[in-house]
C-alpha cells in the first residue's frame, strides 16, 4: 500500500531550482531514505510534505488525500510528524510536558472544558498523559521524564522529539537527519529505534547523512543532487550505482578544494 506519493514536485527560489520534478513512493511499513551531497534539496524536500513550503509544481497526496496546499498543522492532524535537524525542544520545561505539547494536535476540548474541569477534559487529560509516558518509554528515555530538556544529553533530546512526534498518533514520521550530533557507538542504538518504528505501525522518511546508517535501516532510498532524481532502488542498487558514486565523489572532491 503506498501511503505517500509524490509526483512532479517541485520548489523553485528566484530563479533556482531547489527541487525539480521529483517523484517518490513511500510505502506502508517501510523505512525509506533521501539521501545526497550538501545542497541537493533534502530538507526542502521535507519542507514541501510537510507544508512549510507552498511547490512551485507537483503533487503529494497521503493515503489517497491530496495534501498538497496543506498547512504544518493539517499535515500533522492528518497523520504526519516530524523531526527537525536543530531538536525543537521547549528547554526550561520537563520532557514529559514537551511530549504532552505533541497531543494539542489530538485534543478535543475546549476552553470551557478546561475551566471546569469537565468529564471530557479529565478524561483527555489522562488519555495524553499515558500516552505521552507511553511515547518515552518507547524511545528510551522515561527515566529522564521530569528533567528539564535543557539538561539531559544530545540523544536523550533527540530520542525526545521522537517520543513528541509519535505523541502525535501519526501514520508517517519525517526524520530530519535524526542521528545528528550523536556520538557515533550511540548511533546503533538510535538506529535500532527508528527500526522499531513500523512494528509500531508508523512508517519512516529518513533524511540522514550517516551511510552505514542508512545503508542498514532502509528499505528504499532516493538519492537526490542539485534537487533533481539521481537514482532510486534497494541499499545494494544504490551502493553500486555508477552516478551515485560519481556524485559522492564529486562531493568530496569540492570539499577538499
Amino acid at each position: 500500500m503506498m501511503l505517500l506519493e509524490i509526483h512532479g514536485l517541485g520548489k523553485r527560489f528566484g530563479g533556482l531550482d531547489a527541487v525539480k520534478d521529483v517523484d517518490l513512493d513511500v510505502e506502508a511499513g517501510q523505512i525509506t531514505a533521501v539521501i545526497g551531497p550538501n545542497g541537493a534539496g533534502k530538507s526542502t524536500l521535507f519542507n514541501l510534505v510537510h507544508g512549510f513550503y507552498r511547490p512551485t509544481s507537483g503533487t503529494v497526496t497521503f493515503n489517497g488525500r491530496n495534501i498538497t496546499q496543506s498547512s504544518p498543522h493539517s499535515t500533522v492532524a492528518d497523520g504526519i510528524a516530524r523531526t527537525f535537524q536543530t531538536t525543537h525542544l521547549f528547554d526550561d520545561t520537563t520532557l514529559l510536558e514537551n511530549v504532552l505539547a505533541g497531543r494539542i494536535v489530538r485534543s478535543k476540548s475546549n476552553v470551557f472544558d478546561a475551566i471546569f474541569h469537565t468529564p471530557r477534559h479529565r478524561r483527555e487529560t489522562k488519555i495524553n498523559h499515558d500516552t505521552a509516558l507511553e511515547a518515552l518509554e518507547f524511545c528510551g528515555v522515561s527515566e529522564y521524564r521530569n528533567d528539564l530538556a535543557s539538561n539531559v544529553p544530545q540523544e536523550v533530546q533527540k530520542r525526545t522529539a521522537v517520543a513528541m512526534a509519535l505523541a502525535t498518533e501519526p501514520e508517517l514520521i519525517l526524520l530530519d537527519e535524526p542521528a545528528g550530533g550523536i556520538p557515533e557507538e550511540e548511533t546503533t542504538d538510535f538506529g535500532n529505534l527508528i527500526r522499531s518504528l513500523p512494528k509500531r505501525g508508523v512508517s519512516v522518511l529518513l533524511v540522514e547523512h550517516k551511510m552505514s546508517m542508512i545503508m542498514d535501516l532502509a528499505d528504499k532510498i532516493l538519492v537526490l543532487d542539485h534537487g533533481q532524481k539521481l537514482a532510486i532502488g534497494t541499499p545494494e542498487e544504490i551502493q553500486s550505482n555508477p552516478d551515485v558514486i560519481r556524485a559522492y565523489l564529486g562531493s568530496a572532491k569540492d570539499e577538499e578544494n
